[in-house]
């Protein structure tokens, strides 16, 4: 089968590279996903560049990478029920701690990494489901239901941002969202009740004032070193910051004293590492949204798997208003 593979750090036009390779086989346990799209995610751009703090070197000699797909389960090893051949599934953590991703043909991985994918969700949808969906729904109901509250959501208008926005507004939030430029209308369309140009000088009074002065419970975060001393401000006696991104600072100063005097509990979300029981309920708050018709996944552009570079270089240039995606089917 054909797959994109790298064997060492680097710009993606030099090292990802067009293989060939046996189909893989599931073991125990096991599925073999039939892929459609492969999600591009930052997180997989970094992992190929190296740009992960203390990463000197792959972590196996080659890798296919992406963790984010979604396809057609066509076979299954022991111990899985044979009625999975044929079903619709989405995929999360597909190269997470594991060699071979989603950039490829097919996929073998545990039968719980492939769930299977609603009736009226598209495959395209399903390839955005992985990290960002999950990301989203974790930072937005992580801690409870948000009916009633006020969620101050930084960057709005990034895919993980906008998708929370949606969320929030349909868990019964007051949503107030940042973004910048065509940004703020992004998120006015996704449901956000105020929308506010996250450069400007006043932010924090902005905030509160778009609150009635209320201080806010809980924030969403895409980059928490940067703001750090305005979601501070803002930010109510025993909220939560639910930070999952700080690509601007990756070492930050945290003003401990006010922290301390407000309880503030700082949640940092991996996606990755979700417990079972969590990443279940993350999965289930998902599909009702999407089941419920609420819930759009954007799509900016789908590239053929020849063309694995060019996708990952629009991810690095970041100014994006929707996912990334490979089309495995077409080179």
């Amino acid at each position: 089968m054909k797959a994109i593979a790298y064997e060492t750090f680097g710009a993606a036009s030099d090292v990802l590279k067009l293989i060939e390779i046996d189909p893989p086989v599931p073991e125990p346990g096991e599925v073999c996903v039939e892929l459609v799209y492969s999600g591009v995610n930052p997180s997989d751009v970094k992992a190929r560049a190296g740009s992960r703090p203390g990463v000197t070197r792959p972590a196996f000699p080659q890798i296919i990478p992406h963790s984010d797909g979604s396809g057609v389960i066509c076979a299954v090893g022991q111990d899985v029920a044979r009625s999975r051949i044929g079903e619709r599934v989405w995929i999360w953590n597909g190269q997470w701690q594991r060699a071979f991703g989603t950039a490829a043909a097919s996929i073998c991985l545990p039968s719980k990494q492939a769930v299977p994918l609603p009736s009226n969700v598209s495959f395209e949808t399903g390839a955005i489901l992985g990290i960002p969906g999950l990301t989203a729904a974790h930072v937005v109901f992580g801690n409870g239901p948000v009916s009633g509250k006020t969620l101050l959501i930084q960057g709005g208008a990034g895919t993980v941002g906008h998708l929370a926005v949606q969320l929030a507004k349909w868990g019964g939030a007051n949503v107030i969202a940042t973004a910048r430029g065509a940004g703020i209308e992004r998120c006015r369309r996704a449901g956000a009740d105020t929308v506010l140009d996250y450069s400007a000088t006043d932010l924090a009074q902005q905030i509160l004032d778009a609150n009635n002065g209320q201080l806010i419970e809980r924030i969403v975060e895409v980059e928490f070193g940067k703001n750090i001393e305005t979601d501070t401000e803002v930010i109510a006696p025993n909220g939560t910051i639910a930070a999952y991104g700080s690509a601007q600072e990756m070492s930050p100063t945290l003003p401990f004293y006010p922290l301390l005097f407000k309880a503030v509990t700082i949640d940092i979300a991996l996606i990755y590492l979700l417990p079972e029981d969590r990443r279940q309920q993350t999965i289930d708050w998902l599909h009702t949204a999407l089941e419920a018709n609420v819930l759009d996944c954007p799509v900016e552009a789908v590239f053929p798997l020849t063309s694995t570079a060019q996708a990952h270089e629009t991810v690095e240039a970041s100014a994006r208003s929707g996912a990334i995606l490979i089309d495995v089917t077409k080179e």
